[in-house]
């Protein structure tokens, strides 16, 4: 598995679209929190939260951090507006993150979903970033159009986007990551790692997030340990981005919990 490289995100510290305020950690503690934990990379967090486009490259460079991708939630069963994706772009570009992956996820809410418009709105938004040079790929999420085995299949059938398979967003509803990462195997090319308790399952999103339900690694109900395995017999090669998403809260207990969490995939050989 010497090919995979280990990232983190904003969101394992409480920096992501659902939270803002002064409670958020500054951006330059967890980089420095990310970076000593032993991660080779980070996701953008909300655009601009690491830095805009004048600061962002230098902000990384400090760190020695790769940028690996950015969450960017459309709504594309409405008029497609690709404001948001222009601007992680123009942040990718202004980083020199040629490499950088813009996760496409669909803005919500779940619902009766036109899927030819759906998968065409998906199309749209892959299409534009791959017009500026950046490869996208595709993120299922709970409390979206895209949450449940047979919603995934859909746009995997309806569309030619690459998948992001989340570990915990899949078992949130109900999906086995294991066998995904087997059937799927051949449009997965980015995964979020992420644990999650089964007693979470059912349960409203923010009271995942604000009840602890993304747990450290290994001490959850996925099977990470299959998951692993799962990658190594594939030849998967690429990033894993460790994600423990949290509400703001104790920041040295976040910073203590992703470096626990770099320490169980190095104990595996990762």
């Amino acid at each position: 598995m010497s090919e995979i490289r280990v990232a983190n995100a904003p969101v394992s510290f409480g920096a992501f679209e659902a939270t803002g305020g002064p409670e958020v950690p500054a951006a330059e503690d967890t980089l420095e929190a990310i970076a000593s934990g032993g991660y080779e990379g980070t996701e953008l967090g909300p655009a601009g939260y690491l830095g805009d486009r004048r600061a962002l490259a230098a902000n990384l460079e400090r760190h020695a951090l790769a940028l690996t991708g950015a969450y960017v939630p459309i709504a594309f069963a409405e008029p497609h507006d690709l404001t948001e994706l222009d601007l992680v772009l123009d942040l990718f570009e202004a980083a020199g993150a040629t490499d950088a992956r813009p996760v496409l996820a669909d803005a919500g809410p779940r619902g009766e979903t036109d899927w030819a418009r759906f998968s065409g709105g998906v199309d749209i938004a892959a299409e534009h970033a791959r017009a500026r040079g950046f490869a996208p790929v595709f993120h299922h999420h709970a409390e979206t159009r895209v949450e449940t085995v047979a919603e995934i299949e859909l746009v995997l059938e309806l569309t030619d986007v690459s998948l992001l398979l989340d570990s915990g967003h899949l078992a949130l509803a109900g999906g086995d990551p294991v066998g995904a990462l087997r059937d799927w195997r051949s449009r997965i090319d980015y995964m979020h790692l992420k644990d999650v308790r089964a007693a979470a399952i059912g349960r409203p999103l923010e009271e995942v997030w604000r009840t602890g339900g993304f747990c450290e690694l290994g001490t959850g109900d996925v099977d990470l340990e299959g998951c692993l395995a799962e990658l190594e017999q594939s030849g998967y090669s690429g990033w894993i981005v460790v994600e423990q998403d949290v509400f703001p809260g104790d920041f040295s207990a976040a910073r203590e919990a992703q470096a626990r969490n770099r320490r169980w995939l190095a104990d595996r050989g990762i």
